[in-house]
């Protein structure tokens, strides 16, 4: 039994507003929807799920804090990597393009320390799904920074091409993911049914399609794990989909994702048998994807590896791939913190132990990684100048 705070009235109803709807969809489809679906209506459904409902989702009064709500010195180190890939472009200074902004706070840094490094784009894009965010982001702008809106576009779609960074901070790990599970050479795919009064897991035979031929191709890797009658894990198509995507449009520059994740060889490891799902409500992390659909986070571990094998089959080149804490450290974050004065410890120590926060193994320094794919870019990129991971990208079965 799961114990966590409890909602407030108007909370529950609206879960139970989107449980209902989530019932519906799947009274429609003969009583069985995949994971992904519900994933998808949980945290997506337009003025329904958790990323489109008016609760607080970052911060303290939020359900978890992402690096930027941390700290300042996040979004201004990226702005050192984002000044080389702007100037870097062969016609004028390239473009930023930000999926997922969240608060806007990662987008508000970049920009600002791009400011100071008199490298300000000519247009910083940011792409988000959830309109009720996108007025928090420009409102954030308005408060502390008005005169940078004019560079400000919100789009809500994928541009044609571009030139320049492709930036997402904690993005892929909300797509939707798929749940399978293998039983020995045997494949299924774990979805959402309704017995009456709660929703409950339900398999499937898996047989055919994009899902089945991912799934058979790690049954090797699978196996290698296993020591269980059963395998849970997650494939995420939505993330393939969304590196090819990108591909399609990036003419040159480089595409930089961040979020928290292993190569494919620590994504399905024995110890991992019951998968990387998890949600998130009120700073508590549980694996209950049931509990109040619509007002809490689900996410998924993300397998690099995947996107790797997506994107350069895709034509893109991998630019490079280390830790958070790797990325950081070569974008200079300990200058920047070393420009505050030490004898201002009202200010200092605070920046310090934010630092700590970003960049200890222990927090979010080596869970976390850095991966950036790029096309007609020639130069190394400075944020992974030193602690390659690459070799971890290896599938080894």
């Amino acid at each position: 039994m799961l114990s966590l705070p409890t909602p407030t009235e108007f909370a529950f109803q609206h879960s139970r507003a989107v449980q209902e709807m989530i019932c519906r969809e799947i009274t429609t489809a003969e009583g069985w929807i995949s994971f992904a679906r519900y994933m998808e209506l949980a945290i997506y459904a337009p003025g329904m799920g958790y990323y489109c409902g008016g609760s607080a989702k970052f911060g303290c009064a939020g359900d978890f804090v992402t690096a930027p709500e941390i700290s300042s010195l996040f979004g201004r180190a990226i702005a050192q990597q984002a000044a080389q890939v702007i100037e870097g472009i062969s016609e004028d200074r390239g473009d930023i393009l930000e999926f997922g902004a969240g608060t806007g706070k990662l987008s508000l840094d970049l920009l600002l320390e791009l400011e100071n490094l008199e490298r300000v784009p000519q247009h910083y894009f940011i792409l988000e799904v959830s309109g009720e965010l996108r007025e928090q982001q420009n409102k954030l702008f308005e408060k502390f920074a008005p005169h940078l809106l004019s560079r400000v576009r919100w789009l809500e779609n994928l541009p044609t091409k571009f030139k320049g960074l492709i930036l997402a901070n904690e993005v892929l790990d909300a797509m939707p993911v798929h749940l399978v599970a293998w039983r020995g050479n045997s494949l299924f795919e774990r979805g959402v049914a309704w017995n009456g009064m709660a929703f409950e897991w339900s398999d499937r035979i898996l047989a055919e399609g994009e899902l089945f031929k991912i799934a058979q191709e790690l049954i090797p890797q699978i196996n290698l794990a296993n020591n269980s009658d059963i395998y849970i894990s997650e494939i995420n198509l939505s993330t393939r989909g969304f590196m090819r995507s990108l591909a399609g449009i990036l003419q040159q520059g480089a595409i930089v994702l961040i979020d928290y994740g292993f190569g494919c060889n620590e994504y399905y490891h024995a110890q991992r048998n019951r998968g990387t799902l998890m949600c998130h409500y009120r700073h508590h992390a549980h694996e209950d994807p049931f509990y109040f659909p619509g007002i809490q986070d689900i996410t998924s571990h993300v397998d690099f590896t995947a996107i790797a094998d997506v994107a350069t089959g895709e034509g893109l080149e991998l630019l490079g791939y280390t830790s958070q804490a790797h990325f950081l450290i070569n974008c200079g974050i300990t200058e920047i913190l070393a420009r505050i004065p030490a004898e201002n410890t009202s200010y200092f120590l605070p920046m310090a132990n934010q630092l700590q926060k970003l960049v200890s193994p222990t927090e979010m320094g080596e869970l976390f990684k850095v991966i950036a794919l790029g096309k007609s870019f020639q130069q190394p990129l400075v944020g992974f100048s030193s602690g390659d991971k690459s070799r971890l990208l290896n599938r080894k079965i």
